[in-house]
């Protein structure tokens, strides 16, 4: 494209770039119209009444003072629709909001979950340990943590609404009744659905280290001797607001780092990924209290590992 981004994967496509002043529209209406121009000539024609427009807008620019200000953020399709903006769209499985914040990716996450929990009680009568949590792990846990480095949440009243499904599914396993849910997690040998997260961080932090993972949100590592591979922290302007700061503090860019960074010195420099997997758990997370919040029961702390 000549003044936009564009990325595919399988039969999605995305276009993108930043609108500042009136002729960046007209640019991106110009490349959205090679995009579909392209896609017919090589018989890849697209769904055009399937496309949307979802625009993130942190403040006013100098487009909302001028004349007839909402045409400029319009768009159209060569079948003459017209692209009007969304406030959420789904990408990949994932909900991305034109406010960059995740609350509705969660609910409707939660909601999936809770409705494939009720399936399995109401398919499979048992409730034997290996039966129920290779039922948990493979059809549950793996929606609740569906590109989870992603969406991350850094809220208590998330992390805890999050942390509620595995608490109840956990309760209906024979044997785990009278015990209180970190019990249960030491008792049935799993953690936390907050720690798993941040494990998942971790690992695609060594992943973009060691080359196995794209480093879009150019990442910086340094190597000095004494403290292994520690990752830079990307710079804020002191002057943003609250709402940025918030945005800043729960995005990959901060997170990945802040929790790269506590690792022991030895794990950062592994260049094998099932090794460096076993050293995570054994020589660190093993080693860290797992003990969530949950609603009704005072904690010590949010269980977060930077407070750990």
């Amino acid at each position: 494209m000549k003044h936009s981004t564009i990325r595919c994967f399988a039969d999605d496509t995305r276009l993108s770039g930043k609108i500042g002043i009136a002729e960046d529209c007209s640019k991106l209406q110009e490349d959205l119209n090679a995009v579909t121009t392209w896609s017919d000539e090589n018989n890849m024609k697209l769904h055009q009444d399937k496309f949307e427009y979802l625009s993130h807008r942190n403040k006013k620019s100098l487009l909302d003072e001028l004349p007839f200000a909402t045409e400029h953020f319009q768009y159209h399709t060569k079948s003459g629709d017209i692209l009007y903006p969304t406030d959420q769209v789904m990408d990949l499985g994932v909900i991305v909001s034109s406010d960059l914040s995740w609350n509705n990716h969660i609910s409707h996450m939660l909601q999936k979950a809770r409705m494939m929990a009720a399936w399995v009680f109401n398919v499979f009568k048992c409730r034997d340990t290996c039966t129920m949590l290779t039922l948990y792990k493979s059809m549950v846990r793996s929606i609740l943590e569906y590109c989870c480095p992603l969406w991350h949440p850094t809220s208590i009243g998330a992390t805890q609404n999050i942390e509620a499904l595995q608490r109840t599914f956990t309760r209906k396993i024979h044997g785990c009744q009278d015990m209180n849910y970190w019990e249960r997690l030491s008792h049935l040998k799993l953690m936390s659905l907050q720690r798993r997260r941040e494990r998942y961080i971790i690992i695609t932090m060594w992943k973009i280290l060691n080359g196995k993972h794209p480093n879009n949100m150019n990442i910086q590592f340094q190597h000095p001797k004494r403290n292994g591979i520690t990752a830079r922290l990307p710079n804020l302007t002191r002057s943003c607001s609250g709402k940025h700061q918030t945005m800043y503090d729960s995005s990959f860019a901060v997170q990945g780092p802040k929790l790269w960074n506590l690792l022991p010195a030895g794990i950062t420099q592994i260049t094998d990924l099932e090794t460096f997997k076993i050293c995570l758990y054994d020589e660190f997370l093993s080693k860290k209290s797992d003990r969530p919040p949950v609603r009704g029961y005072p904690c010590a702390n949010s269980n977060f590992l930077k407070d750990c």
